[in-house]
């Protein structure tokens, strides 16, 4: 509206007019591309980098050390909150006083004394700029002297530490300054140190580039010890990190990492984490808060896991310990042969080089039966521990030769003749004695002048007559293997693709599935016959650099004397194994001891029996512990003034004011006892001893497997 009252021709802002258009404006070029249409932006190695320099400190056995932030061994004596804010609020109205009575000259002139010795006489004039900077200089000092002596007295820092900022925080606190180019590993200080300065300049380069994961580190690291120790040139190693850079030295398969993961996983120390040591008194104060993990140091002197099932033996202990195993392999640090049910969920058929699918006709791989070697001794001693192994007397001292003997008898001649094994049908008929496979093998053995392998075939013939012959039992524990569902397996002849666990000499991955389902007895026979070659074969490694792990779903009726002393020599083989059970029951009562000796680890999950409890508690032993009796007598105030001083010590330590007397006595008491671990132990949660390949050992500690 116009000052006349007429309206302005523009319009108004509910009908506006249209300005008249200006000049156009020029349009910009857009910006250049980084990059091809359709191509995924390049990775980040930020993170990378963050995992590779994130201290990992030297910690107790079984500690998880990616960012761990070590904790004193014996707890601080803690005080309840109440005390220590009250405390805290009385001492500083102590230092308030005590800062009065000097402000205000009731305690004398004494504490300025030093400030007249100190300061010159052509100061002390009034207003003086300097005397006025002094003198107060000179009070702040002394009201710092007093507030430090009252906040030691009540504990401040304390206050600070537990309600402060400190308390806020969440997780390790992690240095963001880059480390110095020495100290930074992922410069490679160790290749520029011997010369490989531009294999260490291209794989810096990948890692920042987010080209490398952790895999290719620590493979390449493997790679690199390799050339420490002479199995592979410089020059070789070299040429190789500069053609493919951080996918140099790879895996036979190509694979640089697992379809899927499951666990936290930290292979620059080698460990996965299962879970959370639980903040109890019974488990050491080192321990409590921290992540428990498990690493081939420790998988070196075996795992025991015994718990009902749903306990979280399998997914909790088996596959993540299956998962942090391949990633071993593919680093080319490990070999692991996973055993269990089909359908165990036991990691992805894509995590595994072999998977030998026992029973089923998509299965690509067969499994030897004789262990891949071509002495018939040694292939009779395996197969007997497979066929007869848990019907020998489970004493110790056990064993089953006699069986052996038999087999022995048999292959020998047979191989002779015909220049392999026998297959599965072939070996039931040596066995039962059928007339016409031993007339020729007879025939044969003649026709080749073999007289010691003849006067084999005869003892064994002679032994077919005697009623306490272990032929026929034999014969029966092969029938098991002699049906529709393995017809096609266990073959000798060269048309299949077996398996033999004589390669464990390289980095690989397999897994074995069992047919539990109608064929319970020959899933644990075959059991047996897994354990009985692997124990076989990886103590006569020539190469023993190379972790090897067993890692057994199910061991219920693989356990027999002749398993417990083949577990106690890995130890020394830089091999392990890793056997679960529902219950301690399915062990031979006189092998449940040797068993549990025979493992360094062994845990106990919830929901175990007292009977197996009590199994865990005897070979966890006892310890001293201090058990203090403490009786207390309330104090019954008569005066005003001691009604006042009681009152005030309740408003202060919210207790009533009592006399003490404690009784401190040492006895001897369980680690933890049969009853503590069949009720004590949470649903979720395990009670885990440790003990590592130098001998270092941890006690029996409480893990939540869920955290």
């Amino acid at each position: 509206m116009n000052s006349d009252g007429t309206q302005d021709a523009r319009g108004t802002h509910a009908n506006p007019v249209p300005r008249p258009a200006g000049p156009p404006d020029v349009p910009t070029a857009p910006p250049r591309p980084t990059r091809a249409p359709g191509t995924p932006p390049p990775p980040d190695g930020s993170a990378f980098l963050t995992w590779l320099r994130t201290p990992r400190p030297e910690a107790l056995p079984g500690v998880w050390r990616f960012g761990h932030r070590p904790r004193p061994e014996e707890e601080p004596e803690r005080v309840p909150g109440r005390q220590l804010l009250s405390g805290a609020l009385i001492a500083f109205l102590v230092g308030w006083l005590v800062w009065s009575l000097l402000w205000n000259g009731y305690l004398g002139g004494w504490w300025l004394l030093p400030l007249y010795a100190m300061i010159p006489d052509s100061w002390a004039e009034p207003h003086s700029f300097g005397a006025v900077v002094v003198v107060y200089a000179y009070y702040v000092l002394v009201a710092g002297i007093i507030m430090v002596g009252v906040g030691r007295l009540g504990r401040w820092s304390e206050i600070w530490r537990r309600y402060g900022p400190p308390a806020w925080r969440q997780g390790p606190v992690r240095d963001q300054h880059p480390p110095a180019p020495e100290a930074d590993p992922a410069t490679w200080p160790a290749l520029r140190a011997a010369g490989a300065v531009d294999a260490a300049e291209r794989l810096a380069a990948d890692a920042r580039a987010g080209l490398m994961r952790d895999v290719d580190h620590a493979r390449i690291a493997r790679a690199w010890q390799g050339v420490l120790g002479g199995r592979h040139s410089l020059a070789t190693f070299t040429g190789a990190v500069l053609t493919a850079g951080a996918a140099a030295c790879v895996h036979p398969s190509g694979a640089r990492d697992l379809p899927v993961r499951q666990a936290r996983h930290d292979l620059l120390t080698g460990q996965v984490r299962l879970g959370t040591t639980a903040d109890d008194p019974r488990n050491p104060y080192g321990y409590r808060g921290t992540g428990l993990a498990l690493g081939p140091e420790l998988l070196g002197t075996s795992l025991l896991a015994v718990g009902p099932a749903g306990s979280g033996k399998t997914g909790g202990v088996v596959r993540p310990l299956a998962e942090s195993l391949c990633l071993h392999a593919l680093a080319g640090k490990a070999a692991v042969v996973v055993v269990g049910a089909a359908g165990a969920g036991l990691g992805e058929a894509d995590a595994y080089d072999v998977v030998v699918r026992i029973g089923s006709p998509d299965s690509v791989y067969d499994l030897d039966l004789y262990g891949g070697t071509t002495d018939p001794d040694e292939a009779a001693a395996v197969l007997a521990e497979a066929l007869v192994g848990d019907l020998a007397d489970p004493h110790p001292g056990s064993d089953s030769r006699r069986s052996t003997t038999v087999l022995a008898q048999l292959l020998g001649p047979f191989r002779a003749v015909h220049g392999r094994f026998p297959t599965v049908p072939e070996l039931r008929q040596l066995l039962d004695g059928s007339p016409g496979p031993l007339a020729d093998l007879r025939t044969g053995l003649q026709a080749s002048g073999q007289e010691s392998l003849l006067r084999e075939l005869d003892a064994r013939e002679r032994q077919l007559a005697h009623p306490g012959d272990v032929g026929g039992v034999l014969a029966d524990r092969v029938a098991l293997l002699d049906r529709p569902a393995f017809a096609g397996f266990f073959d000798t002849s060269g048309q299949s693709r077996p398996f033999s666990l004589k390669a464990l000499d390289h980095p690989v991955r397999v897994r074995v599935d069992l047919p539990q389902r109608g064929h319970a007895d020959a899933s644990r026979m075959l059991a047996r016959l897994v354990l009985a070659q692997f124990t076989a074969s990886v103590t006569v490694r020539e190469d023993r650099s190379l972790f090897a792990c067993l890692v057994l779903d199910d061991a219920t009726g693989v356990v027999t004397p002749e398993a417990v002393r083949g577990i106690q020599r890995l130890r020394s083989a830089n091999a392990g194994a890793v056997l679960t059970l529902r219950t301690l029951d399915d062990v031979p009562r006189p092998l449940r001891g040797p068993l549990l000796g025979a493992t360094g680890c062994r845990m106990a999950l919830a929901g175990v029996t007292p009977w197996d409890g009590q199994d865990f508690a005897e070979v966890w032993g006892k310890e001293w512990t201090e058990a203090r009796d403490v009786t207390d007598r309330q104090i019954i105030a008569e005066s005003p003034a001691g009604k006042a001083v009681h009152a005030l010590r309740r408003a202060i330590t919210g207790k009533a004011p009592t006399a003490r007397a404690v009784t401190v006595r040492q006895v001897e008491r369980e680690r933890w006892s049969a009853s503590e671990l069949a009720h004590a132990v949470p649903a979720g949660h395990a009670v885990l001893s440790l003990t590592d390949v130098k001998g270092e050992h941890a006690p029996p500690l409480l893990v939540d497997l869920r955290g």
